[in-house]
């Protein structure tokens, strides 16, 4: 046989490898954009939480004022109560009120753990109820009942330093200082107003008042000394406001009619006027404070704010970086897509449609022309992409031509084969032929019984060995001699003729089978298929026992069963065997075991038979186990039986 042309695939002109593209655009500037916006976010992020913080912290230190505020108020009121001055106490009672519910909120605000300094100092007036009730009830010392509202005031403003701003800037942390020193200097004023009020109730300093008082006047300059250093030019504008009216100077009067007195001398004063305008010095610092504390707030928005937009704009960023990654991504992505989507559609239709149309041809070709045919040119537009889908693409079509090369190669040797099986089995056929008209002869001439006997069984092997024949050109799809009944036969000789051709015949039972006739130009191969199914029965089945035949009708059609109670078969093997049954492999790629499969099935695809086995007993096994014995069903269509068979049977009353 002449050996087949092999084409040389051609090399095109490429644009670049696809590794390196993807790796240059895609891996390094990408990874490195990555990290370094990952950082910059991270940054922002704690930036933006510090500036959320600090933004809290200074409302929160705004809101304590206000309690301090109202304690100064109370801390004072008590003072003049506790010397005697009845009057204060309507006055003391709203205080009181305003405390409770500024002290509440604030430690529902604090109760989560977000500021333990706080916290600590709003603990420290739990004592407050027992401190007012012993006021009320005139049972505890002056000096007991203000230092306590002195030392809880001192830890509020002591925890306002704790708590300060959580991100570092300059002019936030300069403004709460601010603030700080300006609650010191209103603490000192509101202790100076509290201690003077009772001095001025009882007209003179008691022995150590008057140090308190040079203290706590020196205490409140400094706190405002250093408020004038850390405060801007509107801030000290506002506290130079607040020292400029009426009720300043009649404090700073007060104040020197208190140094006068620093001898223990007595004091002409009246100390109603002394509180009013002393508490209208403290509300006015308070009014200060109120400016500079939502000046703090307002930087700390500002830092806020600024935070949030820088940490917008880095996830923007990364955003970006992403996006461009992933369009840069799906420009390589498609550059690579492209074509190898293409050369899929060519690989499928190769697959699907170009090599099998070619196969065909080549099979259904004579084995001169087979050699000649080639597969068709691949799609040129496969050759404009990248160097690899280009030797891809023609690597493909190597493949192809080997693969036509190989199918051509294959036809010529089975068709070889084939027409050699078939030539040998005619000339089988025509041996067996001619043994058996001798075999006649000699039967006719034979006396002797025993003699006689052993022709029979001779005459038996040679129907056997005509059968074998028989199934040899059915394999090769050759037609077998013309052995055609005129009219009909019943189904029970059809049964009997399949019989005879099986060596154990004497094994086999037609148990029962209702009347059936069959066109005569299908008895020949009808009696061949069941011969086949009779034959792998009897050799599943134990020597001792018997194949039995059923036969009934089914409507329009007739059912035979051929039933084994031998080993049986799995249910993988019952599959494998049906698909050989039903004529759907090919007998060259099968076990030769397996061969009467194929003849059935060959049969069965001419005749229109259909052909099934199935386990003998009721219930399925599993695919593991074998079951007791295989039986194998034959439905005959109408068109092969005798026509108004049916209908006569119908007729007579007799179930179709």
């Amino acid at each position: 046989m002449r050996r087949r042309r092999t084409g040389r695939s051609v090399r095109v002109p490429h644009w670049g490898s696809i590794r390196g593209r993807v790796a240059i655009v895609l891996a390094v500037p990408t990874a490195l954009l990555l990290v370094l916006t990952g950082a910059g976010v991270a940054d922002r992020a704690e930036d933006w939480s510090a500036a959320r913080e600090s933004g809290e912290r200074v409302q929160l230190a705004l809101d304590v004022q206000g309690l301090v505020r109202e304690l100064q108020r109370e801390h004072g009121l008590t003072s003049g109560l506790l010397v005697g001055a009845g009057r204060y106490r309507p006055e003391l009672a709203d205080t009181r009120r305003r405390v409770d519910a500024i002290r509440s909120e604030l430690l529902r605000r604090v109760d989560q753990g977000t500021a333990p300094a706080f916290e600590e100092a709003l603990g420290s007036l739990g004592d407050l109820d027992e401190v007012r009730g012993r006021v009320d009830d005139e049972t505890i010392e002056p000096a007991t009942g203000l230092t306590f509202f002195s030392d809880a005031i001192a830890r509020l403003n002591e925890a306002q330093l704790a708590e300060g701003p959580a991100l570092g800037d300059r002019r936030l942390t300069d403004g709460m200082a601010a603030l700080q020193a300006l609650s010191g200097a209103t603490e000192a004023l509101a202790q100076e107003r509290g201690l003077m009020n009772g001095v001025f109730v009882a007209g003179r300093f008691e022995e150590g008042q008057y140090p308190d008082f040079a203290a706590t006047r020196a205490a409140r300059d400094a706190a405002l000394a250093g408020y004038g250093r850390l405060a801007t030019p509107a801030q000290r504008a506002a506290l130079e406001e607040a020292f400029s009216g009426e009720e300043a100077d009649r404090v700073a009067a007060f104040e020197e009619r208190a140094d006068a007195g620093a001898d223990g001398s007595a004091l002409d004063t009246d100390a109603a006027q002394w509180w009013e305008a002393a508490t209208a010095v403290t509300d006015a610092l308070h009014a200060v404070q109120q400016r500079v504390g939502p000046d703090a707030g307002s930087r700390a928005d500002e830092l806020r704010t600024a935070a949030t937009r820088q940490l917008v704009g880095f996830v923007a960023l990364g955003v970006l970086i992403l996006a461009v990654a992933a369009a840069l991504a799906v420009l390589a992505a498609r550059s690579i897509t492209r074509p190898l989507d293409e050369l899929t559609r060519q690989a499928e239709a190769v697959a699907g449609e170009r090599l099998p149309e070619t196969v065909r041809t080549i099979q259904e070709a004579e084995p001169e022309e087979a050699e000649r045919l080639e597969p068709p040119e691949p799609d040129p537009a496969l050759g404009g992409g990248a160097e690899e889908v280009t030797r891809l693409a023609a690597a493909l079509h190597d493949v192809e031509r080997t693969a036509v090369g190989l199918a051509a190669q294959q036809t010529v040797l089975r068709r070889n084969g084939t027409e050699s099986l078939a030539n040998l089995g005619h000339r089988n056929q025509a041996l067996v032929r001619r043994q058996l008209r001798l075999i006649t002869a000699l039967e006719s001439k034979e006396l002797d019984p025993d003699a006689l006997a052993e022709l029979f069984e001779l005459d038996h092997l040679a129907t056997r060995m005509r059968r074998n024949a028989d199934s040899l050109l059915i394999l090769t799809g050759q037609q077998l001699p013309p052995r055609v009944w005129t009219g009909t036969a019943e189904i029970a000789e059809v049964v009997r003729s399949a019989v005879s051709e099986v060596e154990d015949y004497r094994r086999v039972t037609l148990v029962e089978s209702e009347p059936c006739e069959v066109h005569g130009s299908a008895v020949y191969e009808l009696s061949h298929l069941l011969a086949e199914l009779i034959e792998n029965a009897l050799t599943a089945s134990p020597p001792a026992r018997t194949v039995e035949v059923y036969g009934w009708w089914d409507g329009a059609e007739y059912c035979l069963a051929i039933v084994d109670r031998g080993t049986g078969m799995t249910e993988e093997e019952l599959g494998r065997a049906n698909e050989r049954l039903a004529g759907r492999e090919n007998f060259l790629v099968a076990p030769t075991r397996f061969l009467g499969h194929y003849v059935v099935g060959t049969i069965a695809a001419r005749l229109g038979v259909q052909v099934e086995v199935r386990h003998t007993q009721s219930a399925p096994t599993t695919s593991s186990a074998r079951g007791a014995g295989v039986s194998a069903y034959v439905a005959l269509p109408h068109r092969l039986l005798r026509q108004g068979a049916a209908q006569e049977r119908r007729a007579s009353g007799v179930p179709a």
